[in-house]
């Protein structure tokens, strides 16, 4: 067992000896030192002692004055919205979605943009092979875009080659999920190579200041496969929302170390390639020239973008006995059936033998609590079957006690719907007033709404 080791502690300025003496050697006092019982040492612990043996280093102030993150336009304004203004040099961003959905289209394309405006791009391809790659950027028009292209699957490889040289400025692996290690054993794609290879290729994308864009494969839940630290290893986590049978693609950041997570973009699927919507309300309002019962418009915000969405409901009847269903698309079921219990309750209005359906047109998915009022409205405007009408919309928060509460950003989401022809707003009476030749309809309770519609106000 080991001893614990003496020392001597001076009295007067706290230094430690080794041995006793009369006079401190340091501040000169005479009998000061007194018997100290030190820590029991070990051979372990004075081997694998981590207080000495490592590399200094130097802290900084934080109150440093630091510059902002140079960011490169990739022309593709949506894409550039999403990253929070442009790529950064040097960062890692993951791209996730399900296949077939356009994650090498947009990356092709990209990379074609960027290497036309003058800047070296690399596109590593592991799934297919160099002519494959060639193929899709002819279709997409980009056959003379000076882009260098590999098919390769070694990390080794990939980065020995990108050494010599200049660094690339844009560096996109087709997918982070097909490459290997030879550090590791293992096939690709197992947690250890995936993890292995990606922190190399980021390791390589602070070093060398090359911006990296790594496609990730996605399991039949949506999140991307592999381990999850993959996600907290690198910069940005884009995912790329849709159904393959619709039109339009939704780019979303989950996560962004340069900028913030709620911003969109809206692509349509062409024969040129994924297609930048200016305006995504026109993808989710059905045009029609009369009013539906059980369709409200909602003014939703996706970041500091407001879109226009059509809420749409269907109560139907049941016979007594049987066991109503409750479906939702493109909402929380949860939340569904809160604002359900809030209408009987509050409201007097019975859900309990009917069967209720909500859908979000277009495919979209919100979750944004101002959207109570307009689920309501539908909700109630299907079971008295009373339309709201064409030119207006509503939004507001819902709370347990019926009362309307206030929604975020209301006076911008007002003037959107504003300009896109809206001139009636059904909204909390605590709210912003609403701009200029909109008339607003404002009220404080739940039932109060649910009378002015059902009398057919």
């Amino acid at each position: 067992m080991a001893k614990p080791q003496k020392r001597y502690t001076c009295q007067a300025c706290g230094s430690v000896q080794p041995k006793w003496q009369g006079q401190c050697p340091d501040c000169a006092e005479w009998n000061s030192l007194v018997e100290d019982a030190g820590a029991v040492v070990t051979a372990f612990s004075a081997k694998h002692s981590l207080t000495s043996g490592g590399t200094r280093f130097r802290l900084e102030q934080l109150s440093a004055q630091t510059a902002l993150p140079e960011r490169t336009k990739t022309g593709i304004s949506e894409l550039d919205r999403t990253l929070g203004g442009g790529i950064v040099a040097g960062s890692a961003v993951l791209l996730g979605g399900d296949p077939g959905i356009g994650k090498s289209t947009i990356l092709m394309q990209v990379a074609g943009r960027l290497a036309k405006s003058g800047r070296r791009t690399v596109y590593i391809s592991g799934e297919e092979a160099a002519d494959q790659v060639r193929l899709r950027a002819q279709r997409l028009g980009l056959g003379d875009a000076p882009v260098e292209l590999a098919s390769v699957t070694s990390v080794r490889d990939i980065l020995t080659t990108l050494s010599e040289g200049e660094p690339p400025a844009l560096l996109i692996i087709d997918s982070v999920q097909t490459m290997h290690s030879d550090m590791l054993e293992g096939a690709p794609g197992t947690v250890a190579q995936v993890r292995a290879a990606s922190q190399e290729l980021i390791r390589f994308a602070k070093q060398s200041g090359s911006a990296v864009f790594l496609v990730g494969h996605v399991t039949k839940e949506g999140n991307i496969a592999g381990p999850r630290v993959l996600e907290h290893m690198v910069d940005t986590v884009l995912y790329f929302e849709g159904e393959r049978s619709h039109q339009y693609r939704i780019l979303r950041a989950v996560k962004n170390r340069f900028g913030g997570t709620d911003e969109i973009g809206v692509f349509a699927m062409a024969e040129e390639g994924l297609r930048e919507v200016k305006n995504p309300s026109s993808l989710f309002l059905t045009q029609r020239t009369e009013p539906v019962a059980g369709s409200v418009v909602f003014p939703a915000l996706e970041g500091t973008r407001p879109v226009m969405v059509e809420v749409q409901a269907l109560v139907v009847r049941l016979a007594s006995g049987a066991t109503p269903r409750r479906a939702v698309v493109g909402w929380d079921s949860g939340r569904l059936a809160m604002i359900l219990a809030v209408l009987e309750a509050r409201c007097g209005m019975s859900f309990s033998n009917a069967e209720v359906y909500l859908n979000i047109a277009g495919g979209l998915r919100i979750s944004d609590p101002a959207a109570d009022i307009a689920v309501a409205a539908a909700l109630v405007g299907a079971l008295t079957d009373r339309p709201v009408p064409l030119g207006a919309v509503a939004l507001g928060e819902l709370a347990l006690s019926g009362e309307i509460r206030p929604a975020m950003h209301l006076a911008l989401r007002l003037k959107e719907a504003q300009k896109l022809g809206f001139d009636q707003a059904y909204m909390p009476r605590a709210g912003a007033s609403a701009p200029k030749g909109m008339r607003a309809q404002e009220f404080a309770h739940l039932a109060d709404l649910v009378a002015h519609l059902a009398g057919g106000g």
